[in-house]
């Protein structure tokens, strides 16, 4: 069984008996939700408040994660993996949020977009050597993922031109988060894919446990924790917004997690991209302000990028349930020593 067929639900609405469309739209609802509310918070803590402590902050949303996921009913014992599936997982997951949070400090939120923007490539690229996966995509995908991402920068870029604030540092560290989400969005997919009872509270509540000392390492040797205690500790309502935006983007996170299981990591990574736009787009016509001629090119672009996205394949190629295989085509004993020979061989590889 593949992780198409598991049943799965998103906050108590079933997704299993609904058609594609409607498990995408459930899905893409919760996600630009959850990161909408995200995007906003992040900027009032930032650049409002002045407080840019990204470790200090993923290890606050970290508990707040873990007391929802226990509200939502999910225990240890209902684990479908070892928990060192997790640890390469999570070392990456925290390292991801916490870059990506501190490169705030150095990069501008549309900077920092302009370089999160070009995810959906080297996932792309990165799902060919995951073991579990090795995908290959069609040449129109690798053509609307181009578009999608050179119009975001050039929409990002327009905006950068008249608010610029770039650093070295900045770039680096958004440069490192990219590598990272590159890696863990194919990781989960895999896991899905080679363990489908794998829920998506597990994938959340296992990641967050293993991950949480991660984050302990960088806040002490930067002095990050006591500095960043101290200061929120002067401002307690920075806790309520931290708290706030933990619980959105826990929406949205799983709303991520329900998306890679179903659609893939390379799809889910495209959505994120498309988010990122109609995140910009919001801004500009919330605040009213003025779009240039680069503004449409680059939405242009991003419309077409999605437009092609959704034609289906040439030649496609549905996943077929095993069980359903071997009822169409029963095996000789010949082919049933191979079976066996093949899934102690490449299918049956470890993750980690």
């Amino acid at each position: 069984m593949k992780s198409e067929d598991q049943a799965r639900s998103l906050f108590g609405i079933s997704l299993t008996d609904r058609p594609k469309w409607q498990q995408f739209l459930i899905c893409s609802s919760g996600f630009f939700f959850g990161y909408l509310v995200n995007g906003v918070c992040e900027e009032y803590v930032y650049n409002r408040l002045q407080f840019s402590y990204g470790w200090y902050f993923t290890f606050v949303q970290g508990f707040v994660y873990l007391i929802l996921i226990r509200l939502q009913g999910f225990t240890i014992k209902q684990m479908a993996n070892p928990w060192q599936t997790y640890v390469k997982l999570s070392a990456v997951l925290m390292g991801s949020h916490g870059l990506t949070k501190g490169s705030l400090a150095y990069l501008n939120y549309p900077a920092q977009i302009m370089f999160k923007s070009t995810k959906v490539l080297p996932v792309m690229i990165m799902g060919a050597f995951i073991p579990g996966l090795r995908r290959k995509y069609p040449f129109h995908e690798y053509i609307s993922a181009l578009l999608l991402v050179v119009g975001l920068i050039l929409f990002t870029l327009a905006d950068a031109q008249t608010s610029p604030n770039f650093s070295i540092i900045g770039i680096i560290m958004i440069s490192g988060a990219l590598i990272m989400d590159a890696f863990l969005g194919n990781f989960q997919e895999a896991i899905f894919t080679m363990n489908p009872e794998t829920t998506q509270m597990e994938m959340l509540f296992c990641s967050t446990v293993v991950g949480i000392p991660f984050l302990l390492v960088p806040m002490i040797l930067t002095g990050e924790l006591v500095t960043a205690w101290n200061s929120c500790s002067q401002h307690p309502y920075v806790y309520g917004v931290l708290v706030f935006e933990a619980m959105a983007t826990f929406i949205g996170q799983v709303s991520v997690l329900s998306l890679i299981a179903i659609f893939g990591a390379a799809t889910t990574a495209m959505i994120t991209t498309a988010r990122k736009a109609v995140t910009l787009l919001l801004s500009y016509m919330i605040f009213t302000k003025p779009l240039t001629e680069q503004h449409g090119s680059g939405l242009l672009l991003i419309a077409m990028g999605i437009i092609l996205k959704m034609l289906p394949d040439s030649k496609p190629a549905p996943r077929i349930p095993i069980s359903n295989v071997n009822a169409m085509h029963p095996k000789t004993p010949s082919q049933e020593a191979e079976s066996v020979e093949f899934e102690g061989g490449e299918e049956r590889k470890p993750l980690v």
